[in-house]
Parts: structure tokens; C-alpha cells; sequence
């Protein structure tokens, strides 16, 4: 399934619908809240067409083809604005690529185990090396960032990392964001240890990779697609200096730094190569 477009007018969406209908390409409408109407494309091998055609839909919704098809398909339209919700499954998987998806599930089966009594032993099994011989435990350098300690922290940090890191993984591959994972959970795991030692553990660091990341590349190479809104930006920027100020929350701010580090130099070395592309 692919996300198409949110409208306000859901009889308006109805006759977009309708026409893609009679064109045998099956598109859903679902409630988002506030008064606006997700269109979901439900065999994304349609997505070409159907994007040109809502193009051109969007910029003369009145037009006659797409009246005739509302007329047509109301005939055997069962029930007229039957909003068919896509599955929450769907849903994830619509926006996110195997490696978003893969680290989604490994942190959440990790943390299952974590909360079936065996805490300490899946902490002392992935935890950053920090004891002698450890170092060459290679898992250790990024298994650190698939540990989380309360509902909230790995609801915080998944829900981030499926909406920036599936971004990616969309526009520039799972490759990419392996790397960006991988690279940037060494570089604020060696932060965080270097600070404060090994007790720690979680998605953030990589995320701010990705906030850092996404960022620059949207700064200096917009025309790739990729980017950050900046009230987000500023609200995540707020947030890790708010880390270092409160002293009421454990948190791995170093790693958060690091990570922030980390990205904004990946992304301005990607985009100086698209560039240099271009």
C-alpha cells in the first residue's frame, strides 16, 4: 500500500476514487482525524498512473470525466463513503523498507525478553564493550542501540525511527540506512561510553543520526526529496539541551550528541557526492 494524499473533502476524495475505479485501480480512504481523509493506493504498481492522475485531478477536481465516473460507480457502490481502514500493519509497512522494519521487530522481541524476567542477562549479552576481551565482541559496538528500558523509551525511539529512517531507506536505499544504523551506533555508543560508561542503551543515538542526516541533506542537496520540517528540527534540538539541563531523567545525552554529530557530517559528505552527481 502507498499514501497518496490527504484531502479535507472526503466527497471530493469519493470521486477521485470512483474514477481510479473505473480505471480498475483500487484505491482506499481513511480517516486521519481533524477533518482530513487519507487516499491509500493499495497495489503500488499503479503508483506512476495514479500519482499523474491525481495530479491533474487535484488541479480540476470538477472536471466531467471524474462527475460521469462518481454517477456510474454509484450504481454498485454498496455503500456510499465506506471508509475502509488499511491495517496498522499496513499501515508501518507502507512507509518503511526491510532494514526500518527488521531493526522495528529485533528491538521489540528484545524488549519482550527484557520484560519476561531475563533483563540482566539480555543487558550483559549486548551491552557496549566495556570489560576486557569485550572489544572484539563485535555485536556489542551497535547491539547497545536495540536495548530499551520502558514502554515509553522504545515507543519514543521506534516511532522515530520508522518515520526518518524509513524516509530513507524509501528514497535511497536499505544500504544507505544500514550504513547510516551501523556507523552511527558505534560513533554514539563510543560517546556515551567515553562520558559515562556503559550503562545505557537505546534507539536514540541512531535517531539523532538521522535528525543530523536528514538535516544537512535536505539543506544542501533539496533536490533529492529529503528533508526535516524545521519545527521538528528545533523541538529535537530543544530536547538534547533539555537532556543536559534536567536532573530528573536518566538520559544518554552524549550518545544523542554524538549521534547528532554523526549524521550532520554523513549528510554533508552525501551531499556533497550528489553534487559533485549533478
Amino acid at each position: 500500500m502507498h499514501r497518496l494524499v490527504s484531502l479535507s473533502n472526503p466527497r471530493l476524495a469519493q470521486a477521485f476514487i470512483d474514477y481510479m475505479a473505473s480505471r480498475h485501480i483500487d484505491i482506499q480512504m481513511m480517516p486521519e482525524g481533524e477533518g482530513q481523509f487519507a487516499l491509500w493506493l493499495i497495489d503500488t504498481q499503479h503508483q506512476i498512473e495514479t500519482e499523474a492522475e491525481l495530479t491533474q485531478f487535484l488541479a480540476n477536481p470538477n472536471a466531467s470525466k471524474y462527475q460521469a465516473a462518481s454517477w456510474d460507480m454509484a450504481e454498485t457502490r454498496r455503500n456510499a463513503f465506506k471508509y475502509q481502514s488499511p491495517s496498522m500493519l499496513a499501515m508501518v509497512k507502507a512507509k518503511a523498507g526491510p532494514v526500518t522494519l527488521s531493526i522495528m521487530l529485533i528491538c521489540v522481541v528484545i524488549f519482550t525478553l527484557q520484560q519476561l524476567g531475563s533483563a540482566q542477562g539480555v543487558f550483559s549479552a549486548l551491552h557496549f564493550p566495556a570489560f576486557s576481551g569485550q572489544e572484539w565482541q563485535l555485536w556489542r559496538w551497535v547491539s547497545h542501540a536495540v536495548l530499551h528500558f520502558s514502554v515509553m523509551h522504545i515507543a519514543f525511539n521506534l516511532l522515530w525511527w520508522w518515520q526518518l529512517g524509513g524516509d530513507i531507506e524509501q528514497k535511497l536505499g536499505s544500504g544507505k540506512l544500514l550504513q547510516l544504523f551501523v556507523v552511527s551506533a558505534v560513533l554514539s555508543g563510543a560517546g556515551q561510553y567515553w562520558v559515562e560508561g556503559a550503562n545505557f542503551g537505546g534507539l536514540s543515538g541512531v535517531v539523532y543520526a538521522l535528525v543530523g542526516y536528514l538535516w544537512m541533506l535536505g539543506y544542501q542537496a533539496p533536490q533529492v526529496g529529503l528533508g526535516m520540517p524545521k519545527p521538528v528540527i528545533g523541538f529535537m534540538l530543544v530536547w538534547l539541551v533539555l537532556g543536559f539541563v534536567q536532573p530528573f531523567m536518566a538520559i544518554a545525552n552524549s550518545a544523542h550528541l554524538a549521534g547528532l554529530i554523526a549524521g550532520v557530517v554523513f549528510g554533508l559528505v552525501d551531499a556533497s557526492r550528489i553534487e559533485h552527481k549533478a
